[in-house]
């Protein structure tokens, strides 16, 4: 009876008579260079006989996770984030008064004409 760790030799993962070839870590390779808006490059690497249609153009950069483009010189541009509004900030944009009356009036309208002038 086996009492620990692997109870067979040889049965842990990678373990056998497969070597780098096998696992495909010599396959034909062309790597492929990404820029982010920060100068940061990323390298992928894609297998030889890919049509160039099927590389993106663009990936996720793990560097900074902004978006990375194969044009060194112009890479895709930073996102823009709104700032963080406060809630006075919302209250200076709600209408006036008088506004929502009016916009109140023009919803009432319309459902009077949808049932008929009730």
């Amino acid at each position: 009876m086996a009492t620990g760790g692997n109870a067979i030799r040889g049965t842990r993962v990678g373990a056998g008579p497969m070597g780098e070839q096998d696992h495909g870590y010599h396959a034909d390779r062309v790597a492929v260079s990404y820029w982010d808006a920060m100068g940061n490059e990323t390298v992928r690497y894609f297998a030889a006989g890919i049509a160039e249609e099927e590389i993106p153009e663009t990936i996720d950069s793990p560097h900074s996770g902004l978006p990375a483009g194969r044009d060194k010189e112009n890479p895709p541009a930073l996102a823009k984030s709104e700032p963080y509004k406060t809630h006075l900030a919302y209250v200076k944009e709600r209408r006036t008064d008088e506004e929502a009356v009016q916009l109140l009036d023009e919803a009432l309208e319309k459902l009077r004409e949808r049932r008929g002038g009730v």
